[in-house]
């Protein structure tokens, strides 16, 4: 079995597995809009171990979302290699992949990406609709992560009767529905306010501790990056430097 580096107690975050879930080798990513061309990503290389929660820091334009959004494949490379947990994400087809991500991954955002016209529980199902879980097992598990997230009091209101830190809670919900092994989120606390960003960084520790699931964690915040097992420093489609705000 792979040596386990075992992380600080009082940060409520889970062991760390040395053996890699995420390797990314030499990845290039450019946008051409035509009449220019942007180099977001420019030999990137990153490898996450299996359980970490890692964040990802750098000024806006550095490529921090565009690593994420390459690294979890909603965007084609340009170069280089991806294998997340021993598959080559980016040789999937559009629907394979898509069906991998669903099963596979799940997604934190900014501004919570939640359908307005559905409920809690409606939201949180829509990952095991789209894996095909069927109906009355795809209810049950998304009643179960609202218990995790502490709504499942809310499981019958739809967005808009929801607090900025509910609706958060209810994309965490839908994120851990599938029991994935990565979560990918970009600024998960960028929209809140500083005491219910503390709840919700809180929330995705104990999560990571208790499932051992890995988090990759784009963010500003020099705040979450310190609660992290690692933070990896971007600048201009470079990771330029790493460090282990614990002390590992």
């Amino acid at each position: 079995m792979a040596a386990i580096q075992q992380a600080g107690e009082r940060n409520g975050m889970a062991q760390v597995d040395a053996a890699p879930i995420i390797q990314a080798t030499d990845v290039v990513k450019t946008y051409d809009t035509g009449t220019i061309k942007v180099n977001a990503l420019q030999g990137v290389s990153l490898t996450v171990p299996r359980g970490e929660m890692v964040a990802i820091m750098g000024p806006s334009g550095c490529g921090k979302t565009t690593l994420l959004n390459c690294l979890s494949g909603l965007d084609e490379i340009d170069g280089g290699k991806i294998m997340i947990d021993g598959t080559d994400i980016n040789r999937l087809s559009d629907n394979a992949k898509t069906t991998y991500r669903a099963r596979n991954m799940g997604f934190v955002f900014q501004f919570y990406n939640l359908l307005p016209v559905l409920s809690s529980i409606e939201n949180v199902e829509l990952p095991l609709v789209v894996s095909g879980v069927g109906g009355k097992e795809a209810r049950q598990r998304a009643l179960a992560a609202l218990e995790q997230v502490s709504l499942r009091d809310w499981a019958s209101h739809r967005p808009a009767q929801l607090s900025g830190g509910q609706r958060q809670r209810v994309t965490i919900a839908r994120a851990l529905v599938n029991n994935p092994a990565i979560v990918w989120a970009d600024e998960p606390t960028g929209d809140l306010d500083s005491h219910t960003a503390d709840e919700i960084m809180a929330l995705m520790q104990d999560l990571n501790r208790r499932n051992n699931q890995t988090f990759v964690i784009v963010t500003h915040d020099a705040g979450i990056g310190a609660r992290c097992h690692r933070i990896v420093h971007m600048k201009d489609g470079h990771i330029v430097g790493e460090e282990h705000p614990n002390g590992r």
